[in-house]
């Protein structure tokens, strides 16, 4: 039996009529039993979120500014929703609530978090279904941290009570009973949360984009969209700055081995991205799934005779940059040198006494560190069934007269990540997708 959980974004809920389009989706499967709210998202460019007046208003109260007038801006956008969609439904009560505990310096999160709570009260209404406060089923722990298991338990509990129901994203509980916000990814994760706990067989994550692209299109014009994604991919591609969902918002329904579907509210019929657990096909014409990039690295070189036979060796340089709070991007080597690849916002303030620590450490035969450094990242289960991959990624972004700075490929020839200067990285995106998709 088909068991959805289907979340819904900003601008998918925006106003009355993207309401309207919301309702027609779920109605239109009975297995869509439970439904994640984001708050309203822009109605136009020129909008604002009214998460971020929420926030403002927050910081109006900081600085003793009167919110009279804001807030009832705020207040308008609920009430046109509800006029617009016809509905008896009076929420007076909840704003001045939210209102004066504002006024009394409730918490930051606290403010933002109603911008979910009264767009799934709506929602809830609108769609005859029932209204579970995510207050009482998403936690955190005393230090901030989501309690997965805690909440995991009191969802399933939960959800067993009701057959449909809306739940609104982005927002937990702490101990002592205050509101507490997700820091990175919001609904998204609420969302995966609810798909774990309802065992769900599919989590539709709805959107205004048809899916996934093969590349930026800021960069490549018109790419394909992808049609099926492995988690391990979405991994790789997120890693390297492709926009996708955040790690946080996979990570429950990935230990469930549920998978997602990236859908868009404005094009229903549209079939998105599907994220899955594991994916043997592939498309023999690409062979590549995608394309990502990321900017504004620098490369720490190493060189010392004999490098490999010295026991401990990239352990000790490993070990400088823990000391010194640095995570690496990667470590592509040889037998007489070792390159540490990190960001250079992380290494600029504290340059010198890095490079001083690490030539303590391990005395090279020399060091250097070189600034205005990209990573290209090809990405594709497809590349470990198909010759010669590594050659024609190679041979694409020569042809287009960028110069390759390094190349490496794990053992599991999922991805190809290719370094090559900064100002060189769309010319070699862009040459890339088009040897392998034209």
């Amino acid at each position: 039996m088909q068991m959805k959980v289907v979340k819904f974004g900003g601008s998918s809920l925006a106003n009355a009529e993207q309401f309207k389009k919301v309702a027609e989706i779920v109605k239109a499967d009975p297995s869509r039993h439970y439904v994640v709210a984001s708050a309203p998202g822009k109605r136009d460019r020129s909008d604002t979120k009214v998460t971020d007046m929420l926030y403002r208003c927050y910081e109006m109260v900081r600085e003793h500014e009167d919110i009279t007038d804001y807030f009832s801006q705020i207040a308008e956008r609920y009430n046109s929703i509800i006029r617009e969609l016809g509905l008896r439904f009076d929420i007076s009560g909840e704003l001045e609530y939210i209102r004066n505990a504002i006024l009394h310096h409730s918490g930051r999160d606290f403010a933002a978090s109603r911008g979910e709570y009264l767009n799934s009260l709506i929602l809830a209404k609108y769609l005859g279904f029932d209204f579970i406060d995510a207050e009482s089923v998403v936690f955190f722990r005393e230090n901030g941290s989501f309690d997965e298991e805690k909440t995991n338990v009191a969802m399933s509990a939960e959800l067993a009570l009701h057959s449909y129901a809306v739940i609104p994203g982005f927002y937990g509980v702490m101990p002592n009973g205050t509101i507490k916000t997700f820091s990175r990814g919001g609904s998204d994760i609420t969302g995966s949360i609810v798909a774990r706990a309802a065992e769900a067989t599919l989590y539709e994550n709805w959107t205004d984009v048809s899916g996934f692209l093969m590349a930026d299109p800021r960069i490549v014009s018109n790419p394909l969209p992808i049609r099926t994604v492995t988690y391990r991919e979405l991994r790789e591609l997120s890693y390297m700055g492709a926009t996708v969902l955040h790690e946080d918002a996979i990570f429950p329904v990935r230990n469930a081995g549920i998978p997602i579907n990236i859908r868009n509210t404005n094009e229903p019929d549209a079939p998105g991205t599907m994220i899955v657990s594991t994916a043997n096909s592939y498309d023999p014409n690409t062979v590549i799934t995608g394309i990502a990039g990321k900017k504004g690295l620098s490369v720490i070189t190493i060189e010392k005779d004999l490098m490999n036979a010295e026991i401990g060796f990239g352990r000790r340089v490993l070990e400088v940059l823990e000391e010194h709070d640095i995570s690496f991007e990667h470590l592509p080597s040889g037998v007489d040198t070792m390159s540490v690849v990190i960001s250079t916002s992380s290494l600029d303030p504290i340059r010198e006494r890095v490079l001083n620590a690490i030539n303590r450490s391990v005395r090279p035969d020399s060091l250097s560190a070189e600034d205005g450094l990209a990573l290209l990242a090809v990405v594709g289960r497809g590349m470990v069934k198909a010759k010669g991959t590594a050659a024609r990624v190679c041979n694409a972004i020569s042809s287009a007269g960028v110069n390759i700075r390094m190349i490496d490929q794990g053992s599991s020839e999922l991805n190809i990540i290719v370094g090559v200067e900064e100002a060189d990285l769309e010319r070699a995106m862009q040459a890339v997708y088009s040897e392998f998709v034209g």
